[in-house]
């Protein structure tokens, strides 16, 4: 299990990262843009691994019930699991593809 200051870095990384990209320059006529989509998915992660780090911190500090920080945690757990399982179907698809002929 990562230590809280692992799992601190990590968002702030990853906030930093969100911070710098720009959205795409091409988007769809009739919807948002790949690059903002992604965007939102990850930016929606990072939420919810800070509620669940703000729950775990208030529980700690005799603010929070137990099953409130342990639903946060696990609704955290889903979303990384969802998020990791779409980054392994988009490699997954993009080695498909390098092994097209041309």
């Amino acid at each position: 299990m990562a230590s809280p200051t692992v799992a601190a870095n990590a968002y702030a990384s990853l906030a930093r990262v969100l911070e710098n990209t720009s959205p795409g320059k091409g988007s769809e006529p009739n919807g948002q843009s790949f690059a903002s989509m992604l965007k939102d998915a990850v930016g929606s992660v990072v939420e919810s691994g800070r509620k669940s780090d703000a729950q775990t911190v208030a529980m700690a500090a005799g603010k929070a019930n137990v099953m409130d920080v342990v639903t946060a945690v696990a609704d955290t757990d889903v979303a990384v699991s969802t998020l990791v399982s779409v980054r392994d179907r988009v490699i997954a698809a993009y080695e498909d593809i390098m092994k097209m002929p041309i």
